[in-house]
């Protein structure tokens, strides 16, 4: 069983505007080998968090445990999970599904945005990510209600406009390899950060609706491996730094990001790490090799080189 930080999860409430102001238990998740990567909750307390195994956990309000809500199927087709966004407008809980060769048994497949019914956990639609091999990272969600999802090894951004029923290219760019988080302000403008550069970027969009400048704000601090990106308030934000074990309040005046630490020590670096997984670009690639071959089929090889023989 997995307990979850009460400092981490008071933050995320305080980051979503809970309703009630009060101390919250330490949130245990009922299972094992759970591996949370990511979580959201609601204005009433609800907890929504996402596992490597592909299991989406809630925790209804005031609850001190987690229990399993949506479990993979044939029908929702759900790898391993990593961003998860409850969006209250639409009522509807996205989530990014990844293939994850490391797991087991492996998870096998092709990356998509997945949505849900916030309130029953049917599901509303999956959104396959074009090639090459993907990753979906993190959502977010634009005022008119366009969902954005970044693709991590590949540098893009995709958006999911009101009804459409396919994702479409927003942006890629060689500045935005190894994307990870990324959120709207209060005023619509789009930030994200990159994991392996500890940095934090403006994406700027033109009246169209493409993609503009991409400009690297200057932070007051230096960030080690910016994950989880959420809006406070305003130019406020929540970000969490993976490598770091830190919360962060992020503040935002034109090009540059003020960084307040609110918490550290939230993760304990791993006894042993092997050499191979120290280097997040070499993981990186690994994992997208390993993505490929993955979709290989030997048969036809095997039929091609017939033919050509």
């Amino acid at each position: 069983m997995r307990p979850l930080p009460l400092a981490l999860l008071s933050l995320l409430c305080a980051a979503v505007g809970c309703a009630e102001a009060r101390p919250l238990p330490d949130v245990v998740i009922d299972d094992t080998n759970v591996y949370p990567e990511s979580m959201s909750a609601t204005k009433d307390g609800r907890l929504f968090i996402g596992s490597i195994k592909g299991i989406i956990f809630r925790a209804k309000p005031g609850s001190a445990k987690a229990e399993p809500w949506i479990k993979p199927t044939a029908d929702n087709g759900l790898l391993s999970l990593l961003g998860v966004l409850a969006d209250e407008k639409s009522q509807t809980l996205w989530t990014c599904s990844a293939p994850n060769p490391f797991r087991n048994p492996p998870a096998v497949g092709v990356a998509a945005l997945v949505a849900f019914d916030l309130r029953t956990g049917a599901k509303k639609g999956s959104y396959a990510f074009p090639p090459p091999a993907s990753v979906c990272n993190d959502i977010t969600v634009a005022h008119d209600g366009t969902v954005f999802a970044s693709d991590t090894p590949n540098g893009r951004i995709f958006e999911l406009k009101r009804g459409a029923q396919s994702l479409e290219l927003f942006a890629e760019d060689e500045r935005l390899k190894f994307i990870d988080g990324l959120v709207f302000s209060g005023d619509d403008t789009l930030y994200v950060n990159i994991v392996t550069k500890g940095l934090l970027l403006r994406v700027d969009r033109t009246p169209s609706g493409g993609v503009g400048a991409i400009t690297q704000l200057t932070t007051s601090a230096p960030l080690a491996g910016p994950d989880g990106f959420r809006l406070i308030h305003d130019r406020t934000f929540l970000l969490a730094e993976g490598n770091g074990g830190r919360i962060d309040e992020v503040t935002i005046n034109g090009d540059n990001a003020d960084i307040k630490v609110l918490r550290e020590g939230l993760v304990a670096p791993p006894k042993y790490l092997p050499e191979q997984f120290r280097d997040l670009n070499a993981l990186s690639a690994w994992m997208c090799f390993s993505n490929f071959l993955n979709h290989l089929s030997l048969d036809r090889i095997e039929a091609d080189y017939a033919n050509i023989l």
